[in-house]
Parts: structure tokens; C-alpha cells; sequence
């Protein structure tokens, strides 16, 4: 009758060591980048990208349709999705461990004892034994934390897994957008290629027509045959480059590219609709607003809660094993009065001797820990370069595709000029195919260079980590 008070003595000695936590505490490491980005570069007005809404930033119904597409349907951003729920269930077992797992156990038994054996003559030769057990088996006591600190462990990652979704979805939404707009310029280039293969005909024909005439020799003839050729095998290359980067946005998408997506005459990469600007801030601001940084840092605080969990290997493990039921002999009267079977059995274990696997153990938990740092400076580093090179992009670029268009527009009056003069007689083949020539190499730069323009403002977009955030249109 005395022991019945051990199991609430016992019960309260563990929610008053309930606080003992062997984690080292957790300070976050200083972000190993300068606190401005090169040049510091003028910030314009508005919201942060991270608190912009990708809506509000692709602003195009076609580009816009597309990344909704994508959203429901991408193969990975779904594999991200059941990540998050496995990380959840398993933080959910790792949380299970710290309460008692009740159970409800019927055992029976029927055995004959052997000739070495005494015989009960009131039992007769067979033994008979029934039980019926409500309780809970090998529950833990955390007296130092090592269950918790492992549910910590398992509950850095699963927040970690959730911002390695918001940071796929992040790198989607930019895919999709980088690739609709590679795919205009390839309908941009496929018309410049058909136009130049229009106006390279025509000075075979002109260059056939002036060679039979005796007015230019087979040379000049030939030269402008080689350039309309050349035109013909740029204009296959650029419809195979478009088929390539139309599956590689349909694998993206998980679905075909629908033929409106890239609706809208020739206008290519000018007609669509701009994108605004986002000021980028400070580095600093990085550390909230990248979900892969912020996931860097829950595997960081994940390694540094498996550091407790690492020493309390060295103190002892208590555990109990209770239950209240009923035992007899006879099936018949289990649950008669008399048959109550209550135990108690409280067990402790204390390391002595493991050839030193606990301390191995702690030395790995504690390197896991340096590693986890290194990562997650290596996540700092690589988003300030990001985002250094994106505003280099946005500060320079402009100026680049204003150039190159104003040269192409100057390519087309010269191959104007040139055409009229060799019509008259006054120019030469070799200035007409010249003027071809530069004509063609200038506008498929023009276009190349407007592309990486609105490219880099998408990886601006995505580097500073818009892309998650999403407006509410209910």
C-alpha cells in the first residue's frame, strides 16, 4: 500500500526537471557580407519585393495564366508540398515521445509443466493464466532534454522544408516567367530571320538578273546565294531553338503552352506589359526575405538542437511501465472481484562504458553544427552575389538595349542607302551584302539584349525573394 504514492511523486519530479534543456543557445551568425552593395545603388520607391505579390509584379494575363498553370500543376513544386507533410508527421512522432503511449493488453496463457517439474494437485497437470492490462510501456521520463531537444531538431525541419517551398515556388514562378519571355523573343528573331530571308532572295534575284546581263560577275553572284542560304539555315536553327524552349516552359508548366500565351502579332518583347521596379534595400534585409536563407538558418537551429539532444546521451534514461487490470487463473471469473493486478516498474539506465560512442556522438552533432553555419553563411554570400549582379544588370542594361536598338535602326538605313545605290549602279555586291550583313547580326542583338534586360528584372525580382507572396482576390 506505500508505493501507491510513487507514481505521482515520480510524475511531479519530472515536470519540475521539465525545463533542463542541454541545447546550447542559439545566436544567429553575423551575415558575412558588406552592409551595402556595391556601387550603392539609387533605391526606387516602392514596396519590398517579398511583400510585392507575383500579380502585382507579372502584370501580363498571359505570363500571369501561365504561372497559375504552373502553380497547380509543376512535378516539383508538388514533391516540395509532400515534403512539407512528411516533415510535419515526422515532427508529429518526435513530439509523441514525450507522453505516454496508452495501451490496452489481453494476454492468456495455457501450459502443462514437465515430469522434472511439482505439480499443484488443486491446479490439476494444465496452468492456466488470463490478464487484461490498461497502462503505458517504456515511457521516457526527459529529465534532461533529450526528447525535446529532438523534437526541436525535427521542428527546425519541417519550418525549414516550408521555406524550401516558398523558395521553389520563388524559383518557379521565375522560370516560367524568364522562359514566356524567351519565347517571345524567339518569335521576335523567327520574324527578323524571315524578313532577312525576303530581302536576301531579292538580291539573288537582282544579283542573277544584273550576272546574266553581264553587268556583275558570278562572284557577286554567288556571294549573295551563300547569304540567302545562310538566312535559311539561321531560320531552321531559330525554329528549332523555339521548339526546344517551348517544351522546356511546357515541362515547366506540367501542361502544353497554349497557343494565346505568345498571342499578340509581332510586337515580340515590346508588347508586353512592364514589370516595375523594386528597390533592393540592404543586404541585411536578405535574412528575412529569402526563404532559402531563412531555411539555411532553421537547418542551422535543427543542428544546434541536436547538440542537446548529443549530451544528454551521457546522463542516465529513466523510463516507467505501468498498469492496472485484472489476472486469474480462470477465464470465466477475470473480471470477478478479487482479480485487480496493478504494476509499477520504473527502470534507469546509466552509461558506463560504450567505447566511446557518446562522445563521437557529440563530436559529430557539434561538427553538423559548423557545417550547418558554413551553409547558411554560403546562403548569405550567394544571395548578396545574386543580388549584387542583378542591380549591375538593371544599372547597365538599359543603356546597353537602348544602344543596340539606335544601331540596328542606323544597320537599316544603311542597308536602305546601300540597296538603292548598288540598284543604280554606284555601290558594289560586297556593300550591299555587307550592309546585310550587320543589319541582321545588329537586330538579333537588339532583341538578345532587350531579353536579358527584362530577364534580369525577373532575377532581380526573384534574388530579392518576391515570388511568394500572393494577393488575395476573395
Amino acid at each position: 500500500m506505500t508505493k501507491k504514492p510513487l507514481i505521482p511523486t515520480v510524475l511531479a519530479a519530472a515536470m519540475l526537471l521539465a525545463g533542463c534543456s542541454l541545447i546550447p543557445t542559439y545566436e544567429r551568425p553575423a551575415a558575412p557580407v558588406p552592409t551595402t552593395y556595391p556601387g550603392d545603388p539609387a533605391q526606387p520607391s516602392g514596396p519590398a519585393a517579398a511583400a510585392l505579390p507575383w500579380q502585382d509584379f507579372f502584370t501580363d494575363p498571359r505570363l500571369a495564366g501561365l504561372i497559375q498553370t504552373a502553380l497547380a500543376n509543376n512535378r516539383d513544386l508538388r514533391v516540395s508540398v509532400l515534403n512539407i507533410e512528411q516533415a510535419r508527421a515526422q515532427f508529429q512522432i518526435e513530439r509523441s515521445a514525450l507522453f505516454p503511449a496508452l495501451g490496452l493488453t489481453g494476454t492468456g496463457s495455457r501450459s502443462s509443466p514437465n515430469a522434472y517439474q511439482a505439480i499443484d494437485p488443486t491446479q490439476g497437470s494444465v496452468a492456466s493464466q488470463y490478464a487484461v492490462n490498461f497502462g503505458f510501456t517504456a515511457w521516457e521520463l526527459d529529465f534532461f532534454g533529450r526528447i525535446r531537444a529532438l523534437k526541436d531538431q525535427a521542428l527546425s525541419q519541417y519550418l525549414a522544408t516550408e521555406e524550401s517551398r516558398k523558395a521553389a515556388q520563388i524559383s518557379l514562378i521565375a522560370a516560367v516567367a524568364s522562359g514566356w519571355l524567351t519565347l517571345l523573343a524567339d518569335d521576335e528573331l523567327l520574324e527578323i530571320t524571315r524578313q532577312t530571308m525576303v530581302t536576301r532572295d531579292e538580291s539573288v534575284r537582282l544579283t542573277k538578273l544584273r550576272f546574266d546581263n553581264g553587268v556583275s560577275s558570278e562572284i557577286d553572284f554567288q556571294a549573295a546565294n551563300s547569304q540567302a542560304e545562310t538566312a535559311r539555315a539561321a531560320y531552321a536553327q531559330q525554329q528549332r531553338a523555339r521548339l526546344q524552349d517551348e517544351n522546356a516552359l511546357a515541362l515547366l508548366l506540367g501542361a502544353p503552352v497554349p497557343a494565346e500565351a505568345t498571342a499578340g502579332g509581332t510586337k515580340g518583347l515590346a508588347g508586353i506589359r512592364p514589370m516595375p521596379d523594386v528597390p533592393a534595400g540592404l543586404p541585411s534585409d536578405l535574412l528575412t526575405e529569402r526563404p532559402d536563407i531563412r531555411a539555411a538558418e532553421q537547418q542551422l537551429i535543427a543542428a544546434n538542437a541536436n547538440i542537446g539532444a548529443a549530451r544528454a546521451n551521457f546522463f542516465p534514461r529513466v523510463s516507467l511501465t505501468s498498469s492496472i487490470g485484472t489476472a486469474s487463473s480462470e477465464f470465466s471469473n477475470l473480471f470477478d472481484r478479487g482479480t485487480k493486478a496493478w504494476s509499477f516498474a520504473p527502470t534507469v539506465t546509466l552509461p558506463i562504458f560504450d567505447a566511446g560512442r557518446n562522445i563521437a556522438g557529440l563530436n559529430s552533432a557539434k561538427a553538423g553544427r559548423e557545417i550547418a553555419v558554413a551553409q547558411y553563411e554560403k546562403s548569405v554570400q550567394t544571395a548578396f552575389r545574386e543580388v549584387a549582379d542583378a542591380l549591375a544588370g538593371r544599372a547597365t542594361l538599359g543603356e546597353q538595349a537602348r544602344a543596340q536598338t539606335a544601331q540596328a535602326d542606323a544597320e537599316a538605313v544603311r542597308y536602305k542607302l546601300s540597296d538603292l545605290r548598288y540598284r543604280n549602279g554606284i555601290a558594289s555586291a560586297l556593300d550591299l551584302l555587307d550592309a546585310q550583313r550587320s543589319l541582321f547580326t545588329a537586330q538579333q542583338s537588339a532583341v538578345a539584349t532587350r531579353l536579358l534586360q527584362l530577364q534580369n528584372q525577373v532575377t532581380l525580382y526573384k534574388t530579392l525573394g518576391g515570388g511568394w507572396a500572393t494577393r488575395n482576390n476573395g
